[in-house]
């Protein structure tokens, strides 16, 4: 008892506690930047409905690899965003952050919800997790099969005991369907090094010459404004040129 005594009373002085053990993704965090609204969010914050959550946007920033970051993919967002090369990483991930909003907002509404059962011959199959038609869910419109194609963190097994447009439902919480959204890009920008408007696109919205093609553009209009070269920051918005230009579909008079 007297050895015990003394330990605990030589610990007072000189501190015999275990030293705190590290966090686990302590590291510097990146610095973020929120994204202006779309066309979309501000028709719906005019309407007092709910609309894109800036929460999203830090989850979208957060997620995405040093690829998207990198010089890499400045000639395939040129369209939009044609001072990428001239931008600090922080506008980068902010431009990011706008394009999955804007992708959202022609895919989905913004409603994290939302849900939609294909008819279309070339999208109508089985997925292959479900063994269930293919059902497009969630802000991005994506399926249960992309957990097992990108990884994504989907638990068919789990949501399968809840209601259709149940939030808990794993593909519909936006952190899991926005972070599995960037890996999709990411694996058809850097992967299979394929453009990102492309007739192959994941997403039909990504796709020249469709009509939710010209839908996303129309949501594109608001892109930072650091993106846009000065004659266009000056202009605010992009005219109508600058919108078909993104579109792929060449203005009249031009080649």
């Amino acid at each position: 008892m007297a050895k015990l005594l003394l330990f605990v009373a030589f610990c007072s002085i000189t501190n015999c506690s275990r030293p705190a053990a590290p966090q686990v993704g302590a590291g510097p965090q990146p610095e973020l930047k929120q994204a202006p609204p779309t066309p979309v969010a501000e028709k719906k914050e005019e309407l007092g409905k709910p609309s894109w959550d800036p929460a999203w946007d830090r989850i979208v920033e957060e997620s995405l690899p040093p690829e998207l970051l990198s010089g890499r993919v400045a000639r395939d967002v040129r369209p939009f965003c044609p001072r990428f090369n001239k931008l600090s990483e922080v506008d980068r991930r902010a431009y990011w952050a706008y394009f999955f909003q804007a992708l959202a907002a022609a895919e989905a509404g913004l409603q994290p919800t939302t849900d939609v059962r294909h008819t279309e011959p070339e999208v109508a199959k089985r997925d292959t997790v479900t063994k269930r038609m293919v059902r497009s869910e969630g802000l991005l419109q994506l399926t249960y099969m992309d957990a097992d194609r990108y990884g994504c963190d989907f638990d068919w097994n789990k949501d399968k005991e809840l209601a259709e447009k149940d939030p808990a439902k794993t593909i519909l919480q936006p952190k899991n369907n926005l972070i599995c959204g960037v890996k999709i890009l990411d694996n058809q920008l850097i992967e299979e090094g394929k453009p990102l408007l492309s007739r192959s696109s994941y997403w039909s919205t990504l796709q020249p010459g469709t009509a939710s093609h010209r839908v996303f553009v129309k949501q594109m209009a608001n892109v930072p404004e650091v993106c846009r070269l000065q004659t266009e920051a000056k202009r605010g918005k992009w005219n109508r040129a600058d919108r078909l230009a993104a579109s792929g579909v060449p203005a009249a008079g031009t080649k």
